[in-house]
């Protein structure tokens, strides 16, 4: 069996040709010259959406060092305003201003049930890959790791909702410039959702995680599938807290490192059995979609 620490010496070696910008192309000694705008922490409720002003107005707690409790409107991104549902619970950063109006990024679900449940499952991954030490690395024949994370809708998706059926995963992220990373891996893993259903491939679930869970809110997932016209019938795009995030990478043996603005990482897809285990799996993007078609029951 190929062992992790051949792996990773292999791909550390090309991860200076792997680097992707989370910027759009801002270098580092660039985006430092710009200064931090201050932000708060809010929660609350969304009580109405306009998406073609794109503003939302929020029942939001007591910001602590800013305002009280209130309703009151937020600037967003057109794809938060999209997003967004009457009546969620959202958490959220605002960043006030003078010359207009306050804005709100970083929009993720704020639901206490939700977030209890993806916190439990983070930790006993934590503790998993602490227990396993240098053997956290999950092998071809191995059982894939427990994880819970929210979905592009802002579900939560635990992995015994996957028990019973055919998995094929990887991770991305939605800024990625480089045609032949995540933007090839993510148009073959469309691919081959079109060729397993043309095969008559039953019970098959196409995941991507997302290697930049900082950015990469349920919303911006969202569009990232709705962008490219995938069907996300059976093909969920996933983010989650950063240590969750990061524990997944150990387990399936991806390595991603931010240098700056520059996010250094690996690719992989697998192929993961009804029960659980992973049977095949593809290093890089240089994959034919009809190979793991072939591995896949019918």
């Amino acid at each position: 069996m190929k062992s992790y620490a051949l792996l990773a010496a292999g791909a550390l070696a090309l991860l200076s040709a792997a680097g992707c910008s989370r910027s759009g192309g801002t270098n580092a000694s660039a985006a430092a010259a710009v200064p931090e705008e201050k932000r708060y922490p809010l929660t609350g409720e969304v009580i109405s959406a306009d998406i073609a002003r794109k503003v939302l107005v929020v029942q939001h707690d007591e910001i602590k060092g800013l305002m009280p409790a209130m309703t009151m409107e937020f600037a967003v991104s057109a794809t938060d305003a999209a997003a967004a549902k009457p009546g969620q619970r959202i958490r959220a950063e605002v960043i006030p201003s003078d010359k207009g109006a306050w804005h709100l990024e970083k929009i993720w679900p704020d639901d206490k049930s939700a977030a209890a449940t993806i916190a439990a499952q983070a930790g006993a991954l934590r503790q998993d890959t602490l227990i396993r030490g240098n053997g956290a690395y999950r092998e071809v024949g191995e059982k894939i790791p427990d994880f819970a994370l929210y979905d592009q809708e802002g579900r939560v998706v635990q992995s015994v909702r996957f028990h019973g059926k055919q998995i094929m995963l990887n991770f991305i992220f939605s800024r990625c410039p480089v045609a032949t990373m995540c933007p090839a891996s993510t148009l073959k893993m469309m691919a081959t959702q079109k060729l397993a259903r043309e095969a008559g491939v039953k019970n098959l679930e196409l995941v991507s995680i997302t290697l930049d869970p900082a950015y990469d809110s349920p919303a911006v997932l969202k569009e990232y599938a709705a962008v490219r016209g995938i069907d996300t019938a059976n093909f969920s795009f996933l983010t989650g807290p950063d240590s969750a995030i990061k524990d997944l990478l150990t387990q399936f043996g991806i390595i991603a490192e931010f240098d700056g603005n520059l996010l250094k990482h690996t690719l992989s897809t697998l192929l993961i059995d009804e029960n659980g285990r992973i049977i095949h799996r593809a290093d890089g993007s240089v994959w034919e979609p009809a190979d793991f078609v072939a591995k896949m029951k019918r």
